[in-house]
Parts: C-alpha cells; sequence; structure tokens
C-alpha cells in the first residue's frame, strides 16, 4: 500500500503537469485558430489520437500487465515480451497508419467536408509517433518505474508546449497539426535514451532472459489483448463520437468548435484519475497473480473512496465556474458553451469512476466485463446524440453523454461489488455530496471574476475537507501519500 500512495502521488503530479501543458496547448490554439478552425482541429487531431487508443494500446497494455507479472518471479522474461509486444505493435501500428492516409477522403466525406482531407492525411503521422510513446509509457508502468515514468510524462508535458502551440502561433491549422507529429517523437527519443543507459545498464531490466530458447508467445499477449482493445475501442467512441455527431448532425463549424471547448475543458477529472487506473492494471494483476484477495480488495476499495473523496469538489467546482474557467482558458469567443460544460462535466465524473473500476476488472483478468459494458455504453450513446442533438444542438450532446457515463457506472459499481466484494459506504456518499452542496451554494457569494475565481475555488475546495473532516470522513490515511511526499522533500 505504501508503493501505491507514492505511485500514486507521483503519477497524479505527472498528470497534472500534463494536463497544465494541454489545456495551455488548447488555450492557445483556441484563442489563435478561432471558433471554426479550432473545432477543425479538434476534429483531425481527435479522431487520430482516438485510432491510436484504440488500436495502439492494447498490445502495450497487456504487455503492462504480463511485465508486471514476472518482475519478481521471472525477471528474465522480460525482454522476450518486451521484444514480441514491439514486434506485433509496428505490424498492427504500420498497417492501420497506411488505411487511415488511404480513406481520408471518406473520413472527410462521411464529415460531409471533404476539405479536411488534406488535414486528415497529415494527421496519420501522429498514429506511429503517439504508438512509439505510448510503447514506453507502458513499458516503465509494467515494469512499476512509476517515478521514472512520471519524469517521461512531464518531459512529454513541455515537449506539447513547445512543438504543438509555437507551432499553431507561427503555422496556424496546419503547424498545430504537425506539433502533433512532433512531440511524441521527441517523447519517444526521450525515452528510448532512458531506457538504454538506466533501466537496461543500471537496473538490468530486459537485458537477456533466464532462457536463450524462451519465446514469450504472442498468442498470450494477443489473446488478452484482444477483448481489452475492444474496450478502448468502444471507450474511446463513447469519449469522442458526440462530437463528431456535432459536426455530422447541426453542420456548423463554430457550435462544433464550442462543444470542443466545453469537453476538453470538461474531461479535466477524468485525466486527473487515469493515474489511478494505470497503476490499478499492474497492481491488481500481481495481487491477483499472487492470490493475495485482501490485497486486491483494499487497492480498489481505496480507489472507490479516493475517487468519491475527490470528484464530487472537483466535478461542483467545475460547474460553479463553467463560464469563468471557458473564458480563462478560451477568451471571449466561446461564450454559449457554459450550460453545455456543466452537464458534461457532470457526465464525466460518472466515467471516471466507470474507466477506473473497469482497469481494475482488466487488471484482475476480468477483460471481458468491461469490454461488453463499453459496447452497450457506445450503442446507447450513438442513439441518444442522434435523438437529442437535433432539437437541443450542443446541450443535447452532453445530455446523451451524461446520461450514458451514469448508466456504466452504476453497472461497474454492481460488477465490483460482485468480484472483489467491494463497495462504497453509503454515510461516505451522503457526506461527500452534502459538503459538495454546500460549497456550491457558498460559491455564489464568493468573486467569481475571470481570474478571482481562482482565489474563490481554492478556498471552496479546502472548505470541503474541512467539512469532511468535521462530519469524521477525512481519516489520516487518506492524507497518507501526501505527507509521505512532504516528509521525503
Amino acid at each position: 500500500m505504501k508503493k501505491f500512495s507514492s505511485a500514486l502521488v507521483w503519477l497524479t503530479v505527472s498528470e497534472v503537469v500534463f494536463n497544465i501543458a494541454a489545456y495551455v496547448v488548447h488555450s492557445v490554439a483556441g484563442r489563435i485558430l478561432g471558433p471554426a478552425d479550432y473545432g477543425r482541429y479538434g476534429l483531425v487531431v481527435t479522431l487520430t489520437t482516438m485510432v491510436v487508443v484504440l488500436i495502439g494500446n492494447g498490445i502495450p497494455t497487456a504487455m503492462s500487465k504480463y511485465v508486471s507479472g514476472v518482475l519478481e518471479k521471472n525477471p528474465g522474461d522480460i525482454r522476450s515480451i518486451k521484444k514480441k509486444t514491439a514486434l506485433l505493435q509496428i505490424y498492427i501500428i504500420g498497417g492501420i497508419t497506411i488505411l487511415f492516409f488511404l480513406f481520408a477522403p471518406v473520413i472527410a466525406w462521411a464529415l460531409r467536408d471533404p476539405s479536411l482531407t488534406p488535414l486528415f492525411r497529415i494527421s496519420s503521422l501522429i498514429i506511429p509517433a503517439f504508438a512509439a510513446a505510448s510503447f514506453y509509457h507502458y513499458y516503465l508502468i509494467g515494469l512499476h518505474l512509476f517515478k521514472l515514468q512520471a519524469i517521461v510524462k512531464i518531459i512529454r508535458s513541455f515537449a506539447r508546449i513547445g512543438f504543438i502551440a509555437l507551432a499553431a502561433v507561427f503555422f496556424g491549422l496546419n503547424g498545430a497539426i504537425g506539433g502533433y507529429i512532433l512531440a511524441p517523437l521527441f517523447t519517444f527519443g526521450a525515452a528510448l535514451l532512458i531506457d538504454e543507459f538506466y533501466v537496461k545498464r543500471k537496473l538490468g531490466y530486459g537485458t537477456e532472459n533466464k532462457k536463450d530458447d524462451f519465446d514469450f508467445p504472442a498468442k498470450t499477449i494477443l489473446v488478452y489483448a484482444g477483448p481489452l482493445t475492444l474496450f478502448l475501442v468502444f471507450y474511446e467512441l463513447l469519449l469522442t463520437i458526440d462530437l463528431y455527431f456535432v459536426k455530422a448532425l447541426l453542420q456548423d463549424d463554430h457550435l462544433t468548435g464550442l462543444y470542443n471547448a466545453a469537453i476538453t475543458v470538461g474531461r479535466i477529472p477524468y485525466y486527473l484519475f487515469a493515474a489511478l487506473a494505470m497503476i490499478l492494471l499492474p497492481a491488481i494483476s500481481k495481487t491477483t497473480a499472487e492470490r493475495n484477495t485482501l490485497e486486491t480488495g483494499s487497492l480498489v476499495s481505496k480507489s472507490l473512496r479516493l475517487m468519491a473523496l475527490l470528484l464530487f469538489p472537483i466535478i461542483t467546482l467545475l460547474i460553479a465556474y463553467a463560464a469563468q474557467i471557458l473564458h480563462f482558458f478560451y477568451g471571449t469567443r466561446y461564450v454559449g458553451a457554459e450550460a453545455t460544460m456543466s452537464i458534461f462535466s457532470l457526465g464525466v465524473g460518472f466515467l471516471t469512476v466507470f474507466y477506473v473500476l473497469a482497469f481494475a476488472l482488466n487488471g484482475a483478468g476480468l477483460v471481458r466485463i468491461p469490454m461488453k459494458l463499453s459496447f452497450f455504453g457506445f450503442i446507447c450513446m450513438a442513439v441518444l446524440t442522434f435523438f437529442l442533438i437535433p432539437p437541443f444542438g450542443i446541450v443535447g450532446a452532453a445530455l446523451a453523454a451524461t446520461i450514458t457515463a451514469f448508466a456504466l457506472m452504476i453497472s461497474i459499481l454492481i460488477y465490483t461489488k460482485i468480484h472483489f466484494a467491494v463497495h462504497l459506504p453509503f454515510k461516505t456518499v451522503f457526506f461527500s455530496l452534502f459538503s459538495a452542496l454546500v460549497i456550491a451554494f457558498l460559491s455564489r457569494f464568493l468573486p467569481h471574476g475571470i481570474y478571482s475565481f481562482f482565489f474563490s475555488g481554492a478556498i471552496l475546495f479546502f472548505l470541503y475537507f474541512v467539512f469532511l473532516k468535521f462530519f469524521g470522513e477525512l481519516k489520516d490515511e487518506d492524507l497518507a501519500p501526501f505527507t509521505q511526499l512532504f516528509k521525503k522533500t
């Protein structure tokens, strides 16, 4: 549990830095390009990076699971697992990149905008670049080198600002898309050097096999990666399909840009808790392999409690200060997206719980459950967006996302209770919700200017935990990861 807490702090810090960099990039791009071109930029980049998540992350995630499983008992097998994963990844990503390039006109036609074809063709190079960076991301996670992985993530954060934001300033829309290619390539180069000169030479991971004839079977990776990849496919579609429905059904670049801004900022909680999902998969994979049900249940319980304590105030503040947050990041041209962002932020809270617990089930080898849930969620999302966008516009798209996310959260909580015998106490949910409602009420009486809302939000965030402490819901072990970090510092 100590390693879990330490890893969570390091990866959370790296996620915070990474997302600050991401929002700097989006803020610069949104202001420079304007709503119309920013909407086109969002469509192109989102679709291309979605392909990487859909197809490119299943194999490396499987590698992370199996590397974690042999880390202590058979470390000599790491080299073979890594090599076989790399070969599979090259074949799959190479083929997908070529297909994406060739089908760019078809994708543009489906979105009823042929002018997107050259942008999609340029963006096809994002696929191998992102896949290469993601490979080392999951490799370091599998080795439980969380601090090192956090450092690589921070390097990637500054690379994004350096390449994407600056390219947008000097070269506009094409430059911003080109920067999306260069940033992950730079990160891949840095990770490759770290692997060669530190992970291999100093730590000895992945240097040789115990048996010269050992060959990790590709079938083992594919059997696990298949359902996992399908889960990632449907989950990523859940995150992005609404944007494409907005574009296709409304045929309005300005509204597409507004919706892209609303969902980009609204996803802040999801990005913050991505670190938790990263840790849970290899950690639960290890405890499951050791048949340590007590430790497995403890990890899941701790994760549930952490989400309950933090998601309530974060979502509340995002809703309370939606207008100020959008103005801060994008300026005055994005007025009109506040209601959409508020509704979508609530849905993101539900979806974050689903995502984290899905990775807990994936770590335990129960990959088919998240796969099936995400598939039904995708179908539900597609149907709701189709019927709600025409009458309600971009607000309808946000409503569709929130309704779907709530159903997925309830479903995954039921499966978590069944398979891990873990649930969140009603008392914790009640007092967290009550404290969140109190700070929402108090927000009406505090300054809420373009910059003063930061000060007000910080006060309310602090008051939320004061209320929890008063009710006896905030305990010493909840603060342990942070106190340990400060002690080390």
